[in-house]
């Protein structure tokens, strides 16, 4: 395989370069990152997927690059600092107003048509308001129906995204680095809009607000202890229901940013729910859908509590400077609050995105911080649903840390704690911790205490639905083929390797 060339940071470094991105002359930028290099027009074809005759236009003036899903994917694949660039674009014609549906309802005229919205569409880009707010809720509940129908390879579901790849249609990503970053700093920088909504159906009550942040709170405790195959269908099914209230009842203010925080919450949890189980691209929509409800609700703390969710898919799944920079924009946004065991979960996301960087020292720094602040106990603004922050979370997600950045003798001792920690019922996250113990103990060499561990381990996967522990699981059975082993390792590595394989049939 031919590897692409890259663009190195001291590209980036260059005022001139700085200049056309700040002047969004995206011809200029191309011309000079190609000189500076040096590269070829080839080369920036391969690196960004526009043509090399579409590159040749664009940087003799001829063409201009406006379409944001494209402006996008030029600046990701030249691999652009996303803190040098800022959407939305200027120089784009407005989008249509996404709240006018609402303000016409109240006046009593009729709404006009709305523009239609594909799941495709960049999301930043988009007005951050109530009926933008509803779509994304809607698309992200369509996005995790059509997770049903994906079809399966030795590793799992195939995501839309791949499938798209493979047949060479021109797809994008799910947000990452600059659009990520751009989604990020529009929830830090936009007033979230009034919420009162005045329609022909019946006004929702405090009551309903409270049975229904209720049901979610039920499928809460259901997942901590079976796991996300169990509640994830719930999940969806919430959600929508949720949205239906949101859009055909009428609430005043009050209500309404309470109704909008129980549509964060529930789909910051469906997105939880959805990544547990192994559909990862359904769950960053929903993730992302929960950050602009939390907006909409005016509710810091959900809103980082999204961003943290976020940060686990960016260093599981995506790129984890997004996990970094996800956890920092939610340490910032609620720094005010006495809150510290969420500051504390933060800082365990950025620390597992500064060791997946292999970014050691970050990584350390941000576990002894979080360290004490979970030392001090509950604050007075920490919120109802986070339930998991104890001494045994911080051995835990340091264990994990440890084990990314290769430190196998203090991983296994992190996880050693994290394990002896009393989780209340938390099945799946012991599981998780047993996997990534077994793991650590194999990597330091010592395949007996693997084996025994992750026995262990999967007899917890065998009565809980947890894709993710399955994959742990998976890591694991590699880990144990690639170590040598004594003669009686060797037979308990095999029958550990075969009830792993078991668990996906």
């Amino acid at each position: 395989m031919v590897s692409l060339p890259s663009v190195p940071t001291r590209v980036w470094q260059d005022e001139a370069v700085r200049s056309a991105l700040a002047d969004w002359d995206f011809g200029q930028v191309s011309r000079m990152v190609r000189q500076l290099v040096p590269l070829r027009q080839e080369d920036v074809a391969a690196l960004t997927g526009l043509s090399q005759s579409y590159l040749s236009m664009l940087e003799c003036g001829d063409r201009r690059l406006t379409d944001v899903s494209r402006v996008v994917q030029f600046l990701t694949g030249l691999g652009t600092p996303p803190d040098l660039v800022r959407l939305p674009l200027p120089g784009i014609s407005p989008l249509p107003d996404a709240a006018a549906p609402a303000r016409t309802a109240a006046s009593g005229q009729t709404a006009p048509e709305p523009e239609p919205v594909t799941p495709t569409a960049p999301d930043p880009m988009l007005p951050w308001t109530a009926d933008r707010m509803l779509t994304a809720l809607r698309l992200a509940h369509v996005a995790d129906n059509t997770a049903d129908w994906l079809p399966t390879d030795a590793n799992g579901p195939v995501s839309a995204t791949a499938m798209a790849e493979a047949a060479g249609t021109d797809t994008p990503r799910p947000a990452s680095g600059i659009a990520l970053n751009s989604m990020i700093q529009r929830w830090d920088a936009e007033q979230a809009e009034p919420l009162r909504r005045a329609t022909a159906g019946t006004r929702v009550s405090h009551e309903l607000c409270g049975h229904l942040q209720g049901t979610l709170d039920e499928l809460r405790v259901m997942d901590k202890g079976s796991g996300s195959g169990a509640v994830a269908d719930l999940a969806r099914a919430h959600l929508a229901l949720v949205v239906r209230v949101l859009e055909r009842s009428t609430y005043d203010e009050v209500t309404g940013r309470r109704l909008t925080a129980v549509a964060a919450d529930t789909a910051t949890q469906a997105g939880w729910f959805a990544f547990d189980a192994g559909r990862p691209d359904a769950a960053r929509a929903y993730m992302l859908a929960g950050l602009r409800a939390a907006h909409a609700a005016a509710d810091d703390r959900l809103g980082a509590g999204a961003l943290s969710y976020l940060a686990i898919h960016g260093y599981s799944s995506g790129d984890p400077r997004d996990a970094v920079r996800a956890a920092e924009a939610g340490r910032r946004r609620i720094a005010r609050l006495d809150a510290p065991h969420l500051s504390a979960t933060l800082l365990t996301r950025q620390a597992r995105g500064h060791a997946a960087a292999g970014e050691g020292e970050a990584a350390r720094r941000a576990l002894g911080e979080a360290s004490e602040l979970c030392a001090r106990g509950r604050g007075e603004d920490d919120p109802h649903w986070l339930y998991w922050m104890n001494e045994g979370e911080i051995h835990g997600q340091s264990g994990s840390a440890h084990l990314a950045l290769g430190n196998t003798a203090l991983a296994v001792e992190s996880f050693g704690h994290a394990i002896q920690a009393d989780r209340a019922g938390e099945r799946r996250t012991h599981g998780l911790f047993l996997s990534r113990a077994a793991q650590a103990h194999a990597r330091a060499g010592d395949l007996d205490a693997a084996c025994a561990t992750g026995d262990e381990a999967v007899s917890i996967a065998e009565t809980v639905q947890s894709a993710r522990l399955r994959e742990h699981l998976r890591d694991l059975s590699a880990d144990l083929r690639r170590g040598g082993s004594s003669r009686r390792s060797g037979v308990g590595a095999r029958v550990l390797t075969e009830r792993i394989a078991a668990l996906a049939s």
